[in-house]
């Protein structure tokens, strides 16, 4: 019975000191999280998420930008799955001068923010799924239509040419010629 009374005095201390080390460690890996979305996990082997897809694009810089300033590259990396209709720099290009640079000022973020949800779909769809007069539901609310001609080319809304299609591990992407632009609200 006295060894028993003075190893529970040892025993208390052991178990003190371990639980102390633990709340250390555990501090210490606190330290180490890192803050951000999906895109700031470095990842060079798996498949690319689409803001990825898009940063490695010298096509897609004024997108890029787009999303940078409209606050969407943490949603757009996040897991989804989306299919995005990205228009290239040209694509910007053909807006009326001083549209982008406008988009881009703080006071204009929610039409900014608009029309880059009008480029996003919920869902992958691929070439294959697409019909003629397909209508597709955008992030935005609205919806845009597929065109879909006999040799197999597909324009949206009548006027945009999917030039290219870019698979990502959250989506896929649609490389388009064209920015779409949303109807106006009623």
């Amino acid at each position: 019975m006295k060894k028993l009374i003075l190893l529970l005095p040892l025993a208390l201390i052991i178990f003190t000191s371990a639980c102390n080390n633990e709340k250390k460690e555990t501090a210490d890996t606190e330290d180490t999280v890192t803050t951000g979305g999906q895109e700031a996990v470095k990842d060079d082997v798996s498949q690319k998420d689409i803001v990825k897809v898009a940063v490695g694009s010298p096509d897609h810089t004024t997108l890029v930008a787009a999303l940078k300033q409209a606050e969407y590259v943490d949603d757009i990396s996040n897991a989804g799955p989306f299919t995005v209709f990205a228009p290239t720099n040209a694509a910007f290009d053909k807006l009326p001068a001083g549209t982008v640079d406008g988009l881009m000022k703080d006071d204009k973020k929610a039409d900014l923010q608009n029309i880059l949800e009008y480029h996003v779909a919920l869902g992958v769809f691929k070439e294959n799924m697409l019909q003629d007069g397909q209508q597709i539901g955008q992030a935005n609310g609205d919806n845009i239509t597929i065109s879909k001609s006999a040799d197999g080319k597909i324009k949206i809304n009548g006027k945009a040419n999917i030039v290219a299609a870019i698979p990502a591990s959250n989506g896929l992407v649609y490389v388009i010629d064209e920015v779409l632009l949303p109807p106006a609200k009623k």
